[in-house]
């Protein structure tokens, strides 16, 4: 396919159009033949969400807390949102439910991020806090939104043209992109506590929580700018991944239990939504450093 058809509309012009051009490097490669290692990824984390939920009935901790003191049939609302959880992880691993599974997971995904995790941002936009567990979120939501425009059906295309194709990929990645430097600051502005996630046997724990800081937020640049896009965002895939593995998978090892269970899946979660975006970028050029640059496909 002609690399100049995954370029936005030329409408837009200086800045704004050299951004969009960054953004849309090969999301015109839709309806990939098979899952990537992220699609896979985040619907073995939504299945393993939904099974915590019916587990544990109850929300994911602080990543999925209802704003509401005294929600009335609270239960009912912990199995809904657990079935659907489970139901969409199933759904896009198998091929003939992987569109309308991953367009309900899409909307899922933005109530999630809009109704629980948004309100605190406006409420309180002081707190850092707030805007992490907004960009977390924000994350899977990214990858989600990747998956569906990717494998969006007929309906979709006709009445959601912005969210689908090459539009919803670029659309995406700029959530991508604008989420990553709330997980980064977090990681300064509260650095103590980050550097007591660190497991005691790794030396230089303050080093360690500034670079990975550090690394999301190059990794926002890296990507909206196209520089080295790929390996930036693969980097950040991986970095979240070891993370994961580091902080939150001892504990589920140790204690198994919703306390540990819970931020294990989410860390996860996020994660994947991070494979998504770098799977993405598949046959872009690993060290491209420009739009022209990162159409010479690898073959890979």
């Amino acid at each position: 396919m002609d690399s100049r058809s995954a370029r936005p509309n030329r409408a837009l012009l200086g800045p704004p159009a050299l951004i969009a051009d960054d953004l849309s490097i090969r999301s015109s490669t839709l309806n990939p033949p098979s899952m990537s290692l992220g699609d896979v990824l985040l619907a073995l984390v939504m299945i393993g969400l939904g099974i915590r939920g019916f587990v544990y009935g109850d929300f994911a901790s602080v990543w999925q807390r209802i704003p509401v003191a005294h929600l009335p049939a609270q239960l009912f609302f912990v199995y809904a949102c657990a079935a659907l959880e489970l139901a969409t992880g199933i759904g896009l691993l198998v091929r003939r439910t992987t569109s309308i599974s991953s367009c309900i997971l899409f909307v899922y995904l933005w109530l999630w991020a809009v109704l629980l995790k948004l309100p605190a941002v406006v409420a309180m936009p002081q707190m850092e806090a707030n805007w992490l567990g907004f960009g977390e979120i924000a994350v899977i939501l990214a990858g989600g939104w990747i998956v569906f425009a990717m494998h969006a059906g007929r309906w979709a295309k006709h009445h959601l043209p912005f969210a689908v194709g090459t539009s919803g990929v670029r659309y995406a990645r700029l959530l991508f992109v604008l989420s990553l430097p709330t997980i980064g600051l977090s990681h300064f502005v509260y650095i103590k506590e980050t550097a007591g996630f660190i497991p005691a046997w790794i030396p230089g724990h303050v080093g360690w929580a500034y670079l990975t800081g550090a690394g999301s937020i190059a990794t926002s640049l890296a990507v909206l700018f196209a520089i080295w896009p790929r390996l930036a965002a693969t980097l950040e895939a991986a970095m979240l991944s070891v993370i994961t593995l580091l902080v939150w998978l001892p504990g589920v090892i140790a204690t198994p239990g919703n306390d540990s269970v819970t931020p294990f899946l989410m860390s996860t979660a996020t994660a994947s939504g991070a494979w998504v975006v770098a799977d993405s970028y598949r046959g872009v050029a690993w060290f491209a450093a420009s739009v022209s640059s990162a159409y010479r496909v690898t073959g890979s």
